[in-house]
């Protein structure tokens, strides 16, 4: 009967020494639990979902998880990770994308902004283009729950979070990844890292402005460190000797704890998240990560892995930078309307970016076309970076004090 159940069973494409199916596998249950992350975070800005910025949490377990099986198929494979050839491909995954929004976003609020959203977003967009813009947030007190909604790259912490993340952790798993007990000493490390961010973020989140604690790279990082945790314990040799059904139920058990999380949540209302709350909630989704990655073929991992759920898992890297500022600058006294009617309108001019970035920046780069490849991929890169530096430089500042905040135009209070 065990035979039979694991006969039952979908093929997958197992990691090295057992562990978590190898990333090539592209499992449609991980694709839409990106889409649904997504979703989360757009309905939470359209105030339609109040702990829809758990979403992020979410996405930063996914990226623990997905860049930690890389890194271990690699070690796997040839012994050792290749780091610059690592940073090579993240760079093209995630910086074209996000020097088109920043550029585009500077031009916009030029034109049709606010001067308090032109001058903020002229004053953050250097430390968005660095990567450090929650840093710069951190250190300019910019309270995250209630000063977010004139600056139009505010979402971007985030962003500058992970990339953080893949900057330090991949120079982790080349020293702890080698050898027979690599994979171990890689999940060890990082539960143990989760573990002292658990403390920081307990510690920094008693404060009456609890920004620092949720941007802070050092009190965000259990997230993905829970999940990259999860891709280096050999769940799937684990789950394998389970009843065929139990994976699935307990994966829809968690995706279940997920979402109520999500509509039940009060922000900064929620003084638990702060005091083990995030953790769990990261826990969480890194559990049901492993289980759906060991086992998509249930009933639960057909469901997260539909066709709608997946296509908006493929758009939604670019789909996070667009709709912010979308939503900034398009408030109900300039469309002229409110309500669902307003929130659909927002959703679909995101979308709508969200594919032209896709396929004509995001995929051309990724995937080689020949103007992003060798020496003109070179001069391409240096003069789009000469181009952003041009208008950010060209955009007349607005004089101190023009101006002033109109709370007509504001809608949302935070940006996850």
């Amino acid at each position: 009967m065990a035979h039979q159940r694991l006969a039952d069973r979908p093929a997958r494409l197992p990691g090295p020494e057992g562990g978590a199916p190898g990333p090539r596998a592209h499992l449609a249950p991980l694709d839409g639990l990106r889409g649904l992350a997504v979703a989360a975070v757009l309905l939470f800005h359209a105030g339609r979902l109040r702990g829809g910025f758990l979403g992020v949490d979410l996405f930063f377990v996914l990226s623990g998880f997905l860049i930690t099986g890389l890194l271990l198929e690699e070690t796997g494979r040839h012994g050792r990770v290749r780091l610059l050839a690592f940073w090579g491909r993240r760079a093209r995954r995630l910086l074209p994308a996000l020097l088109v929004m920043g550029v585009a976003v500077l031009l916009l609020a030029d034109a049709f902004g606010t001067p308090a959203q032109l001058a903020l977003a002229l004053d953050d967009a250097p430390w968005a283009a660095a990567q450090a813009v929650n840093w710069h947030f951190i250190t300019e007190q910019v309270g995250y729950w209630d000063a977010s909604d004139t600056r139009l790259y505010s979402h971007l912490w985030s962003i500058a979070v992970e990339w953080q993340f893949y900057l330090v952790w991949p120079l982790v798993v080349a020293i702890a990844g080698r050898g027979r007990a690599g994979r171990w000493r890689v999940a060890g490390t990082a539960l143990a890292g989760a573990l002292l961010s658990l403390v920081l973020m307990f510690h920094l989140g008693q404060a009456v402005d609890t920004t620092r604690a949720y941007e802070g790279t050092d009190t965000r990082a259990f997230a993905l460190l829970l999940g990259a945790a999860a891709a280096a314990l050999p769940v799937s040799s684990l789950v394998d000797r389970l009843p065929s059904a139990v994976p699935d139920a307990l994966s829809a058990l968690l995706l279940c704890g997920l979402v109520a999380s999500w509509a039940l949540t009060d922000g900064q209302q929620a003084p638990a998240l702060f005091r083990g709350g995030m953790f769990l909630h990261s826990l969480g989704a890194a559990l049901l990560l492993a289980l759906l990655a060991a086992a998509p073929g249930g009933r639960t991992g057909r469901l997260v892995g539909g066709t709608a759920p997946v296509r908006l898992g493929e758009l939604s890297y670019s789909l996070y930078l667009w709709h912010w500022p979308v939503y900034l600058l398009l408030p109900a006294s300039v469309l002229g309307f409110d309500g669902w009617s307003r929130t659909a309108v927002l959703i679909g001019l995101s979308l709508a970016a969200a594919v032209l970035s896709k396929h004509l920046v995001e995929d051309p780069v990724r995937f080689r076309a020949r103007w992003a490849t060798g020496r003109r991929g070179v001069v391409v890169l240096a003069v789009a970076a000469v181009l952003a530096a041009g208008v950010w430089a060209a955009i007349p500042r607005p004089h101190p004090g023009a101006g002033t905040v109109d709370v007509d135009r504001l809608y949302l209070p935070v940006a996850p």
